[in-house]
């Protein structure tokens, strides 16, 4: 697949970076990604959901995964934020970006599960650390995690840039989000009612990197990310 002969981009992102998304509902944000560069053969999406149940919980996630593929996008299913840095596609793969938007544990309790308790916020916290440890280990030197987190109570004792300290990462930058800059893009919830959207509210994308400056790589195609021998 061929590299991309001029830059395209969108926000944070660009068509020469080497993308890696986790944790997609319905891989709007994915798509809309793609269709800002015109091409994603430099994106990677990935969800936990396999296939099948991901058909069965949004409607659109099937045109979706299909235009990212048409696309040149490599879509991976029942991918573990825990352990993906092991996974058997991704272990020999650096990537640029990094991008999990909206992160959630799911409910302990279901439906009668509260944010503001402290073991739910717990469980939250054990996703974020499991994320941000596998994350670090495929980036690249000069590469960013972008984690898009609302950033009001209770979501604010999550503390997500104290667990980055904690596996090695340090936060460069931090910029309110807007559904507004990604067209196309519909937050999903993911748990109990997966296809409605919820409100985002105050939030921002947290971008934290392994150094403490921030560069712009020049990146090109997945091809060339691979590391070992």
């Amino acid at each position: 697949m061929e590299a991309f002969s001029f830059e395209r981009k969108i926000k944070h992102y660009s068509s020469y970076q080497r993308i890696l998304l986790v944790g997609e509902g319905d891989f709007s944000f994915s798509v809309c990604l793609a269709r800002a560069f015109g091409l994603a053969v430099n994106m990677v999406a990935t969800s936990l959901d396999s296939r099948e149940y991901l058909m069965l919980k949004y409607s659109k996630a099937l045109s979706n995964v299909k235009e990212l593929e048409a696309r040149g996008c490599i879509v991976l299913h029942e991918v573990d934020v825990h352990s993906m840095s092991q996974h058997p596609f991704l272990i020999r793969l650096r990537f640029d970006r990094i991008i999990y938007n909206f992160p959630h544990a799911g409910y302990l309790l279901g439906p009668f599960s509260s944010e503001r308790n402290r073991f739910q916020i717990w469980f939250h916290q054990d996703l974020i650390r499991g994320f941000l440890k596998n994350a670090r280990e495929l980036l690249t030197a000069i590469g960013e995690i972008h984690v898009t987190h609302k950033t009001t109570f209770p979501f604010s004792e999550w503390k997500i840039v104290e667990l980055a300290h904690e596996v090695g990462l340090y936060l460069v930058d931090e910029e309110p989000f807007s559904l507004r800059d990604y067209p196309g893009y519909e937050n999903k919830r993911g748990d109990g009612m997966c296809d409605q959207t919820f409100p985002v509210g105050m939030c921002s994308t947290f971008k934290f990197t392994k150094m403490l400056y921030q560069s712009s790589p020049s990146c090109f195609h997945l091809g060339i990310t691979a590391s070992g021998p």
